[in-house]
């Protein structure tokens, strides 16, 4: 009966605080960064695969991964980074699977998977029912970005978007905002994007996503009650 959201948003594009807001009010929020800086760490399976494929010059003294000398690798060559993507994907689906069943455990509505190329990428999509994009406009960048994070925005893109700093960010939003269920505009005040949030949230927990397999659920577990307690009427007499 749980379902799953997907949720996105560019860099400085105020995901984080979404999410904020989302935690605040008790969702379920599994975040695939977190996950991804996880599944590399020593006693992780992803870590073994990829010193043994890109050597041990890629580790710090304490032996964790230097993120910058892979960053270097994996960005000059792009056969390298598949190879990368290869070792930790299946790593970070499993353990965000692991996180999703824990939660349909505690009996959540649904839950929110936080994944940054959500849309890019578009392997995920087909498993969330809703889709969530946080999505900006660059005059509110602009004003309203600290130097730390317009730098980031500008050192990423420049890095990995063929199409320049600004336009790489304007023609990914482009294509996300076409293929989100629902879009949550970032452009005002932060009081604005709360009550944005907490119309999503109000939305999905009264959804009738699934409801048959609620209705069919209950009836089971009222049907296997009932016999339980036939059952035990008629032992203990």
């Amino acid at each position: 009966t749980m379902f799953l959201v997907g949720l996105s948003g560019g860099i400085a594009s105020g995901k984080s605080t979404v999410v904020a807001v989302l935690r605040e009010l008790g969702c379920a929020v599994i975040d695939a960064d977190v996950i991804a800086r996880e599944v590399v760490q020593p006693h992780f399976k992803a870590y073994q695969q990829i010193v043994h494929y890109f050597g041990t010059e890629i580790l710090l003294e304490n032996g964790e991964i230097n993120r910058e000398a892979l960053g270097n690798i994996i960005f000059s060559h792009p056969e390298k980074r598949q190879l990368l993507n290869s070792i930790t994907h299946p790593e970070i689906q499993k353990e965000m699977l692991k996180q999703i069943l824990k939660y349909f455990v505690l009996g959540y509505r649904y839950v929110i998977l936080d994944i940054p190329l959500l849309f890019e990428t578009n392997r995920l999509t087909k498993f969330m029912k809703h889709t969530v994009l946080v999505y900006w406009g660059k005059i509110t960048v602009l004003g309203l970005c600290t130097t730390r994070a317009l730098l980031a925005v500008v050192l990423g893109t420049l890095r990995s978007s063929p199409y320049g700093p600004w336009q790489g960010q304007e023609h990914t939003g482009r294509l996300c905002l076409g293929s989100a269920s629902h879009i949550i505009d970032n452009s005002g005040d932060c009081e604005s994007t709360r009550r944005q949030v907490l119309r999503l949230h109000a939305r999905l927990e009264d959804s009738l996503d699934f409801l048959w397999a609620r209705l069919a659920m209950g009836t089971a577990v009222a049907g296997l009650g009932g016999l339980v307690y036939f059952l035990l009427r008629h032992f203990i007499s």
